[in-house]
């Protein structure tokens, strides 16, 4: 896993909110994936899909269907490979407003549920910083995927931090 990659994508969705981008596209790989779905799943995004180079044709602005079903992965086109989202806006402003790194390449942070309850209550652990705007939302990728940080709390489940989304 490269958070290296992942640094790309949070400062790259972020400038495409603040350019009011309807679409956008990061490179395809298993975590970005995943994470993007937990961001779909949690509101930010509207769209996630799987493609080529080029963006995904659909019928009309408000479907979220494509109009052709996407290129299959084979070993010849696996390199070009991108993921097209959908970015979403509310009153004209950007759901996704901030998107940053919370474990860096070269120090990654791990906390267990514990912790991960006193950030969601808004109280620091070690150097991070609580979540007390409302919306915000913290990632944490654990041995059961990407959560986010409330939803590691009710399992009981610890990992490492990944993103802070606002």
């Amino acid at each position: 896993m490269s958070l290296v990659n992942l640094a790309h994508v949070c400062s790259h969705l972020q400038n495409a909110s603040k350019a009011r981008l309807g679409m956008t596209s990061v490179p395809s790989s298993n975590m970005i994936m995943s994470l993007m779905l937990s961001l779909q799943a949690s509101g930010f995004l509207s769209v996630v899909i799987r493609g080529g180079p080029s963006p995904p044709i659909f019928l009309s602005p408000t479907s979220i269907e494509p109009e052709e079903p996407p290129e299959p992965v084979t070993q010849a086109n696996i390199a070009s490979r991108r993921l097209w989202l959908g970015l979403k806006y509310w009153n004209n402003q950007p759901v996704l407003s901030q998107m940053s790194l919370v474990s860096k390449p070269t120090r990654r942070t791990w906390m267990d549920a514990e912790g991960l309850g006193e950030i969601i209550r808004g109280r620091s652990r070690s150097y991070v910083r609580g979540l007390t705007k409302p919306g915000e939302c913290l990632f944490v990728t654990t041995d059961r995927g990407i959560m986010e940080a409330r939803e590691c709390v009710e399992r009981k489940v610890g990992g490492m931090l990944l993103c802070r989304v606002l």
